[in-house]
């Protein structure tokens, strides 16, 4: 019976949408399209401001974002009618028709999102296991609130990239390439964001000029407008088109605001009636459950100019549009712009993340013989960074469907099968491959013939991250692809990671180190394993790691009692979206985790040096907490300051179970590898730990931290005649008065003041090379 009661609420509902559309249609076409722009973008720009003047407490309560959505809303269903309506004989403006336009907009995505909890209420399973329903729910009130949710002040990033590759064409079918079409797309997101404030800025400074000419002639402001116009036309005629931005809409006049060509322009345009299949006869007929016209084309024509009504569709539209058309005018082009997509998208991740990936060893486009079907088999990239493994498939074709979910829900479904489960089946195959064996051959495709180009053992790898790569934003299935049923842990602990180039842009930007970027995708791929933990988008998984650093073992305590079938946290955005507002963004420094000095210090000696396993000893220090973090700091410090006493001073982090070893040792002196290494096997065994990291650092007394690098602490297994010295000087660690722990470091007695080795030594280390090519570099 309730089946039947929602279905019968869906169907009424479904009947008011259409009514709503219809009536909103009316109003919209009878109106002038500038003026009602004009009175919608002021009505925008208001509420935009309204939410940067309020408090937080404010913004809770009056939910400022959300009438920006609203607008933003009607932005879209103005862009739907003008592409769909040709010009009427008559129009004129009224303001009580847009207020009615107002409230009928808001209801109508009201209707939407109920209609999206009727329609989604009745799924019981699906593509999506039992969580299809939840995930249909999502699909259909994404598609109807989601709106740029993008950093629109990355735009030329993004296109500048991604056009890269068919810059040639560009200009042979267009007359500008890849650099200029990007600056183009940054300017129409400029004119949108910023050009409000400009053009208020603009008329201040006229009308400042104005007066000043006035006062000169010693007449009343009035008298003497039309003397100054005629005076200074550039100047008059910039007043007139801030007036235009301001009240006619023109900021959304990409003819005026931006280089781009006309025929560019109209290849992302639709002309006035173009557009038949909105309003068209049948289900959902004007509903937001169609497809918004903006979808395929962000723009419309309205006289001469070409107008981007909608800013936010923009990217995502625009970019598709421009690349659909580009192969409509050059058909000839499209095996080679399949190629040269194929090898941009390949090479995002090691290119984007260059920074971030210093040193990697990368593989492009790896074959393999599959031991299950003894078939060649290939994977896209594959990067080595020290102890850490990426495995990337990427996706070069559009990243969603513009088919509505309300439609077809399947479609959605199968754009997941598409993008996901084909980069992850791959991914999979070569990690079994990985597991066959404990070491394995890469090979390259020559001329038709496999040759072996690189080796890789699996052992050697402490993290291990198979990632599926889009080129535009796949929210929010990204995030969700965890809760397909096909999608295990590889080898049962490797969780699948589902990222755009779109995302990369931003980690970039927040990570700018190795070790900060290696210890947030560990941290990622935790959360990826959790089907039950729901974060909207990388963003989102972002801000919470900037916020909460381990915020996947907070996760896990919040879902351990097993009350919860699911958890959602949202907002977490919210530090990495401030970062991209205002002027100024780019002078600003971006959020961080915060460290003490002489932990960052530590941490930026182990990135300046990068000997083997250094991004162990980073992630082991990144995981520790404030506290931790602070006592760390502390036991450097005050170790460090009596260097020049004890030429090399001891201790061990023994948190959470993991021990770290740390051994400082005065610069201008040799280290005892002996002493090193016996000290952290006491070390260990004081701790009862099975497993302990090692890490030595270079430093002088004075604070400046020349160099450090991990070593293996070798445990004993068995007490013998020969290693009895290390059991008692462990027993003595142990006692309670020389606990070795996070609070109470250990020192070793002053060493012998031996003098460090000359570059072309041997090295004390007993490696047999050269100091200078082995601990010396």
């Amino acid at each position: 019976m309730d089946d039947i009661k929602r279905k019968e609420t869906a169907a009424s509902m479904l009947k008011e949408m259409e009514a709503i559309a219809a009536r909103m249609r009316e109003l919209i076409v009878t109106m002038p399209p500038h003026d009602l722009l004009g009175y919608i973008y002021a009505q925008y720009m208001m509420n935009a401001m309204a939410d940067q003047s309020a408090t937080e407490e404010k913004r809770e309560e009056d939910g400022p974002d959300d009438l920006i959505n609203e607008n933003q809303f009607l932005l879209e269903y103005v862009h739907a009618v003008l592409a769909s309506d040709a010009a009427p004989p008559e129009m004129a403006f009224d303001e009580a028709q847009c207020t009615e336009l107002f409230e009928l907009g808001r209801k109508l995505r009201e209707l939407a999102m109920f209609f999206a909890m009727a329609t989604s209420a009745d799924t019981k399973d699906g593509v999506f296991g039992p969580d299809t329903a939840d995930i249909e729910f999502r699909a259909k009130s994404t598609w109807v609130m989601l709106r740029g949710n993008r950093y629109q002040v990355l735009e030329e990033e993004f296109y500048r990239y991604v056009l890269a590759p068919h810059n040639d064409v560009l200009i042979e079918v267009y007359g500008v390439g890849a650099a200029d079409i990007a600056e183009g797309f940054q300017a129409m997101a400029n004119s949108t964001r910023s050009g409000y404030a400009d053009a208020i800025m603009e008329m201040s400074k006229q009308f400042e000029e104005a007066q000043a000419f006035a006062a000169a002639q010693d007449k009343p402001l009035e008298g003497v407008i039309e003397a100054w116009a005629a005076a200074n036309a550039e100047q008059s005629q910039a007043a007139v088109q801030a007036i235009n931005d301001m009240f006619r809409g023109g900021i959304a006049n990409v003819s005026c605001h931006t280089k781009l060509p006309p025929k560019l322009l109209a290849d992302l345009a639709y002309c006035r009636g173009e557009e038949t299949e909105f309003f068209a006869a049948g289900d959902f007929a004007g509903t937001p459950y169609r497809t918004l016209p903006a979808r395929k084309k962000p723009l419309i024509q309205v006289g001469s100019d070409y107008y981007a009504i909608d800013p936010c569709f923009t990217r995502d539209a625009g970019y598709r549009a421009l690349l659909y058309n580009l192969l409509q005018r050059k058909q000839e082009y499209k095996k080679t712009f399949e190629n040269r997509q194929k090898a941009m998208s390949e090479a995002a991740f090691a290119d984007i993340l260059a920074d971030q990936l210093p040193g990697a060893t990368v593989f492009q486009e790896v074959y393999y013989k599959d031991p299950a079907s003894k078939q060649w088999s290939e994977n896209d990239t594959l990067i080595l960074i020290d102890d850490i493994l990426f495995l990337v498939e990427a996706k070069a074709g559009a990243a969603a469907t513009i088919a509505s979910p309300a439609l077809d829900f399947g479609r959605h479904a199968q754009s997941v099968q598409d993008l996901v489960l084909k980069a992850y089946k791959q991914c999979e195959r070569f990690f079994s491959y990985l597991n066959s064996a404990d070491e394995v051959p890469l090979y390259r495709l020559i001329d038709g013939k496999y040759e072996e180009c690189g080796r890789v053992r699996r052992s050697d790898y402490r993290v291990m991250v198979p990632i599926g790569l889009t080129v535009e934003s796949f929210s929010p299935f990204s995030a969700y692809c965890k809760v397909l049923p096909q999608v295990e842990p590889l080898l049962g602990k490797h969780a699948f990671v589902s990222l755009s180039i779109d995302d990369l842009f931003v980690l970039k930007r927040f990570l700018p180190t190795p070790g900060s970027f290696a210890h947030y995708m560990e941290v990622r791929q935790a959360v990826a394993g959790m089907r039950q933990a729901h974060l909207f988008d990388e963003f989102d998984h972002l801000g919470a790691y900037l916020k909460k650093n381990r915020f996947d073992q907070e996760i896990a305590d919040q879902l351990k009692d097993g009350k919860a079938n699911m958890l959602i946290w949202d907002g977490m955005c919210d530090i990495v979206d401030r970062s991209f507002e205002g002027e100024d963004w780019e002078n600003r420094p971006f959020p961080t985790q915060d460290f003490p000095e002489e932990v960052l210090k530590l941490l930026e000696v182990l990135d300046a040096t990068r000997a083997r396993g250094w991004l162990s000893v980073e992630s082991h220090i990144r995981d520790l907490g404030e506290e931790g973090r602070k006592n760390l700091a502390k036991i450097l410090s005050d170790l460090r300051q009596t260097l020049n006493q004890n030429p090399a001073r001891y201790f061990t982090l023994s948190g959470d179970g993991k021990p770290l070893f740390v051994w400082l040792q005065h610069h201008d002196y040799q280290i005892d590898w002996t002493k090193v290494n016996d000290k952290a096997s006491a070390a260990a065994l004081a701790v009862k730990a099975s497993n302990v990291i090692g890490v030595v650092a270079e430093v002088s007394p004075n604070g400046t931290y020349h160099r450090a690098q991990s070593f293996v602490v070798r445990i004993p297994a068995v007490r013998t005649e020969e290693n009895a010295y290390i059991y008692e000087d462990a027993a003595r660690m142990a006692q309670p008065t020389r606990a070795v722990n996070l609070n109470q470091p250990k020192n070793v007695m002053p060493l012998g003041n031996t003098k460090k080795p000359g570059r072309n030594d041997p090295c004390p280390c007993g490696s047999g090379a050269k100091y200078k090519k082995c601990h010396g570099r």
